[in-house]
């Protein structure tokens, strides 16, 4: 009777023992079931969260491709814009060069033309000259005028007719008659040097005009008194060199004129 009360206590001791175990062991799984639960969770999310930024860098990246490209592209075509344009601009600076040397050789062939019309005056009657693009005919009081007066001596006719040849056959030539004077206040018909120097020229133009048949619409009569002297007027020589009137022929320069405004 004794050994089986034993046997009873020592079956349900380990029956006990055994279930404490059990049940322990199943906490602990049951912990480490849910600890791996909440892991997955978490790799789950970040895994999500990884997908959608690989996403939005997938999507950066292709607009920085188009992005470049369409950089590219117009990199491409500035540049060859800008290879247009330096060409443009390389053509139109020869364009002007050649234009400007055709002016300069059309003034040096009408200085060798009006020289040899003119080359029976003396130097100290008249001289041809080219200065700024223009040709200058300067021709001495002596020979136009006398003293004080704007009627043109019979001399000074003879060589304004040779100019007026040279200038019906020079097409596109403008012309500027200048009256000049020396400092010397002047009395009697006029009142100063200004209308005197006026007279002066105006009276060439009507004789280029009216009896040599130079085209009237390229002719420009004006007078500078004493105001532009060639010499000091403190000697006679110097007074008498300032005694002139220019003509100045000009080639016309609508053509260059255009080019330099495009």
């Amino acid at each position: 009777m004794k050994s089986s009360l034993s046997l009873a206590f020592i079956l349900a001791g380990l029956t006990l023992s055994v279930s404490c175990v059990t049940k322990g062991k199943y906490h602990n799984e049951q912990k480490k079931v849910a600890g791996l639960k909440s892991d997955s969770i978490r790799s789950h999310s970040m895994l999500n969260d990884c997908n959608t930024k690989v996403t939005g860098l997938e999507q950066e990246n292709k607009s920085l491709q188009l992005d470049m490209q369409s950089l590219s592209a117009n990199s491409q075509t500035t540049i060859a814009n800008s290879k247009m344009t330096i060409a443009d601009q390389a053509k139109r600076l020869k364009d002007l060069q050649a234009l400007i040397q055709l002016q300069k050789d059309a003034v040096n062939k009408l200085k060798k033309t009006v020289a040899d019309a003119l080359v029976n005056f003396k130097p100290d009657e008249l001289s041809v000259s080219v200065k700024d693009g223009k040709l200058y005919v300067s021709l001495q009081e002596k020979l136009l005028f006398k003293s004080g007066s704007a009627e043109v001596d019979p001399k000074g006719k003879e060589a304004l007719k040779s100019l007026a040849e040279v200038l019906r056959q020079t097409p596109d030539i403008n012309v500027m008659i200048e009256g000049h004077t020396d400092n010397v206040p002047i009395h009697g018909k006029f009142q100063d040097n200004w209308a005197l120097s006026v007279a002066r020229s105006t009276s060439i133009v009507r004789l280029l005009t009216l009896d040599y048949q130079v085209d009237p619409h390229t002719i420009i009569a004006s007078g500078r008194a004493e105001f532009y002297p060639v010499e000091d007027n403190t000697s006679s020589e110097g007074k008498a060199r300032n005694r002139r009137t220019e003509i100045i022929l000009s080639p016309n320069l609508n053509e260059l004129f255009k080019l330099i405004n495009q």
